[in-house]
């Protein structure tokens, strides 16, 4: 783990993954349900096909370890508007919305964090209600 004054070099699929497991850390409580959809992204979809599957571990714990910042979430966001690609924007917030609805709920702290994710991303607000009603569709029990 680099020093916190080295600068975090993240690859758009680390900014993916990082955006999942603070989603599910938002609460404070990581579920299995959430790391089972955040290990199926991972492995199931196109956009990971090159990602090293170790790195994983790597960005959860920068993600934590950002998380015990004051200003935790804006440095977190200021490394997502760095690394990730505009184009991938509502792939970000597609993933996180899984995330959020993988345990079949939503708490206030995930609805809060998805809501700064939409503002910080720029998701449109039409294309955020498509995004969120498909993951509601898809997690259905």
């Amino acid at each position: 783990m680099p020093n916190s004054t080295e600068p975090h070099a993240l690859s758009a699929q680390d900014c993916l993954v990082a955006l999942m497991i603070a989603v599910s850390a938002s609460d404070e409580e990581i579920r299995t349900t959430e790391l089972i959809k955040i290990q199926a992204a991972v492995n199931l979809l196109p956009v990971f096909a090159s990602f090293d599957i170790d790195r994983i571990s790597t960005i959860s714990q920068t993600v934590f370890d950002l998380f015990e910042q004051e200003d935790g979430l804006d440095a977190l966001f200021g490394l997502i508007r760095e690394s990730l690609p505009e184009r991938m924007n509502e792939t970000a917030y597609a993933l996180a919305c899984d995330v959020a609805a993988a345990d079949g709920r939503l708490d206030e702290a995930e609805l809060r964090l998805l809501e700064e994710i939409r503002y910080e991303l720029n998701i449109d607000r039409l294309h955020a209600a498509a995004i969120e009603r498909g993951a509601r569709a898809r997690h259905l029990t």
